[in-house]
């Protein structure tokens, strides 16, 4: 039996990273090519590192210094430190073999150094512009590594991206209030009457509440925006849409009295494959 090469250890390096960081969106690849599957593999692990710098710094500063260092490598000015990261490596592949946009990639490191500092997230709008840039992207790249770019592709991503990214805002809320980070936006809290403090000290208040139920409907305005136009988008490039099957029921979950918002929640592996298995044979996703 052959000894495993360098390329095969950093595929199953980011298939690791991806399975223990972001398992919702490994599950998802199951469902595509091997080739396809390594490629967002690749551009996923990428994404989990990037997104979660802050949880492996005490400083800005540190943070700063790792996204440039990702700026740095897909400018090529670090392109020799490639074979010393197997995320890299696998990302550069991907990009070589699907010709995946750099700026698209640096964009999505730009928006992230928001993650870096403690500035509360001001308003909706502002917040659907950060998660268009960090997680609609990657439903644009993926789509594009299953074969498909067009205007329509990024009209449904946006949309998709924005109700994916506030079912994670609403999931993370817990730990980013540990650590005094704001994604709700200020103007939901406002409105409803809420007390960031009391957030961050881990009281939960019918106010709170009420921001989080606004928040929810503004991504269901989203999931229905993506049902009514995903007929649209070519067959080919609907199972990279797949990871927002997950989302509706995470949403009615959040949005559920007896389940607290500010206590971490376990997502069940198998719920999530199984979700994910029914959602890939139906008329939505199939490819």
């Amino acid at each position: 039996m052959s000894e495993p090469t360098a390329s095969d250890v950093a595929a199953e390096f980011c298939a690791n990273e991806v399975r223990l960081r972001d398992f919702e969106r490994y599950a998802a690849t199951l469902f595509v090519t091997p080739g396809q599957r390594r490629a967002l593999l690749g551009l996923f692990a990428f994404n989990a590192e990037v997104a979660h710098v802050r949880e492996h710094i005490r400083e800005p500063m540190a943070g700063e210094i790792r996204l440039q260092w990702w700026r740095d490598m897909l400018e090529g000015r670090g392109h020799g430190y490639v074979e010393g990261s197997p995320v890299a490596a696998e990302l550069m592949r991907a990009i070589e073999a699907f010709d995946l946009p750099i700026e698209r990639l640096t964009c999505l490191i730009e928006a992230h150094q928001f993650d870096l500092y403690n500035d509360p997230m001001s308003t909706r709008a502002a917040l659907e512009a950060y998660l268009d840039d960090t997680v609609s992207v990657l439903f644009v790249l993926a789509a594009k590594i299953l074969g498909v770019q067009s205007p329509g592709i990024e009209h449904v991503a946006r949309h998709a991206g924005i109700a994916y990214g506030i079912a994670d805002v609403i999931a993370t809320l817990p730990m980013d209030a540990s650590r005094r980070q704001l994604f709700l936006p200020v103007e939901m809290l406002d409105a409803q009457g809420a007390n960031a403090e009391e957030l961050f000290a881990g009281v939960e208040t019918p106010m709170l509440r009420g921001a989080v139920g606004v928040l929810i409907a503004a991504a269901r305005e989203h999931l229905d925006a993506v049902a009514r136009e995903i007929g649209g988008v070519p067959r080919a490039a609907r199972p990279a849409f797949l990871p927002l099957a997950l989302v509706r029921h995470r949403l009615h979950q959040a949005g559920k009295l007896v389940n607290p918002l500010l206590v971490p929640r376990a997502r069940a592996r198998l719920r999530i494959l199984w979700t994910l298995w029914r959602a890939s044979r139906s008329r939505d996703f199939r490819g």
